[in-house]
């Protein structure tokens, strides 16, 4: 199968300013990411970089990813350097912008604190008092999405104070680390004239993605490679000790444990930011869970194939997956967490897509 036509693009953040409109970057590799801004390598001639150096100004150029003249990927360059005889490139998508920007004024600017606040609000309050500022605006926008998942109560209200030197994207990991909180993702889109990238920061509720009926990754028809199936004692637990806010005995904790026939193992988890055993207990008993699994599909490489297209699926999305090897006997609905395309890989085109059990999650009307 023959590459799919793709070109890179790279931009001004500020003025809009167009680059380049074909960058030549080799060994490229690009992807989403579930709850994060995914990420973007690729090399560089340095000599092209030597004659043209505003053409990939880390942390002020805008790189996009057009394949078949839709933008499938676009973020912020972050670094560039020279190694050897190639000069690499790192970029991640819009919400890293926000590890980044702080909360100079507090609580966003007067937009908080919370109350029993839609957290799908406070993450649009922290982009809009982000891109107030000036010379912050990146233009992203922010879905409308509403969510029934709330912070902030008139005993604990959600604050975000100056002094706590907290980048505004923690702040945002914190409002979808919780269980049953919103998801994101970035994405980047040609407005209807397409000469305008649109950056959007896509926010799910209940859950992002859907139950796909359409498409299916199975060995022997687009994965190519026998995925590894690590089984960690190390990583295993029946019982997990979930540890919140607070200092000493005042500490929260909750402890989430079975018998099962098997050596008691347990782990400890720290969840830092939770301040309540209500919201501690559920993410307690989600990563006990997590932890009883011995052997799990959690990545495998396809091809780009008709029984899921590159493009078809998203993060977010259940896809039903059968692997048959020496070693694995698995058939179920996996979840798609992450993915990075490789364009240029031998033998054609390949996405590495990341996985979690679906059943780990609530869906909305599937």
């Amino acid at each position: 199968m023959t590459p799919a036509p793709y070109r890179v693009l790279t931009q001004h953040a500020l003025t809009g300013e167009w680059l380049a409109h074909a960058l030549p970057v080799g060994g490229l590799e690009y992807g989403d990411e579930l709850n994060g801004p995914g990420s973007l390598s690729g090399t560089l001639s340095p000599r092209l970089i030597s004659q043209s150096p505003t053409l990939l100004d880390p942390g002020t150029t805008c790189i996009y990813i057009e394949v078949d003249e839709q933008i499938r990927w676009g973020g912020l360059v972050w670094d560039v350097r020279p190694q050897g005889n190639s000069f690499t490139i790192e970029a991640a998508s819009w919400s890293s912008y926000l590890m980044k920007r702080f909360d100079l004024d507090g609580q966003f600017g007067g937009r908080g604190p919370w109350t029993y606040a839609d957290r799908c609000q406070v993450i649009r309050d922290a982009w809009a008092y982000a891109q107030s500022v000036a010379d912050g605006s990146l233009g992203v926008v922010v879905d409308p999405t509403v969510s029934t998942s709330t912070v902030g109560t008139p005993a604990e209200r959600f604050n975000s104070n100056w002094w706590d030197g907290k980048p505004l994207g923690d702040i945002i990991d914190e409002l979808v680390s919780a269980e049953a909180s919103p998801d994101y993702t970035c994405t980047t889109t040609w407005d209807t004239s397409r000469t305008t990238p649109v950056r959007r920061i896509k926010l799910g509720w209940p859950r992002l993605g859907a139950r796909r009926n359409d498409i299916n990754f199975s060995t022997g028809v687009n994965i190519i490679t026998d995925p590894e199936v690590p089984f960690s004692g190390d990583d295993y637990a029946q019982v997990v000790i979930g540890l919140g806010d607070g200092d000493g005995s005042q500490r929260k904790r909750q402890i989430s444990a079975i018998r099962n026939g098997r050596l008691r193992l347990e782990h400890v988890e720290d969840f830092p930011q939770v301040k309540t055993n209500d919201v501690l207990a559920p993410l307690t008993a989600a990563e006990q869970s997590r932890r009883m699994v011995l052997g799990s599909v959690d990545q495998i490489t396809i091809r780009n194939t008709s029984a899921a297209p590159f493009g078809s699926w998203q993060v977010g999305d259940d896809v039903y997956t059968r692997v048959h090897d020496a070693w694995t006997d698995y058939v179920g609905w996996r979840r798609i967490t992450g993915w990075t395309i490789r364009p240029d890989a031998e033998g054609g085109p390949q996405a590495v897509i990341d996985l979690k059990p679906a059943d780990a999650y609530k869906y909305g009307g599937v």
